[in-house]
């Protein structure tokens, strides 16, 4: 209901990994979970460490981007790097929503490090009941 699937993600990540932080032009991607819970769909993203005015949300159409920016921790001058093992840079991931989806109230919420979408399924797309009328005694369909 949500995305394409890509099976060169692992060789994309590995690539990143050996090729260093991504960039505005070049983004790494962001690891995420997409479900469904009651009359929403849900999507959470792992953002450790992006502060929230660093991430930025669009929708265009079908295609919703998330883009967030994970920048380096101020450090005092005398202060001397001995490890940096957690990824700097850019990171994005584009995904394409189904038309059943309401992207007219996408709901964002970034707590402890996850940034979490929920996206309402169309009024239009739930099921509903269709009566059936006998001879004169019809009926309109109605949702």
């Amino acid at each position: 209901m949500l995305m394409r699937t890509d099976p060169f993600r692992e060789f994309d990540r590995l690539a990143q990994q050996l090729m260093g932080p991504g960039t505005w032009s070049r983004p790494a991607a962001m690891a995420m979970d997409a479900y469904r819970e009651g009359d929403d769909y849900v999507v959470a993203f792992d953002l450790p460490g992006v502060s929230a005015d660093a991430i930025d949300i669009d929708v265009e159409r079908n295609m919703l981007t998330v883009k967030a920016e994970r920048r380096p921790v101020a450090k005092a001058d005398d202060v001397q790097m001995e490890l940096s093992e957690r990824p700097l840079g850019v990171f994005s991931r584009q995904i394409v929503l189904a038309d059943t989806l309401d992207t007219e109230h996408i709901r964002a919420d970034y707590d402890t490090g996850v940034l979490t979408l929920r996206i309402p399924i169309a009024e239009r797309a739930k099921p509903r009941k269709i009566s059936v009328g006998v001879g004169s005694d019809r009926k309109e369909i109605s949702g």
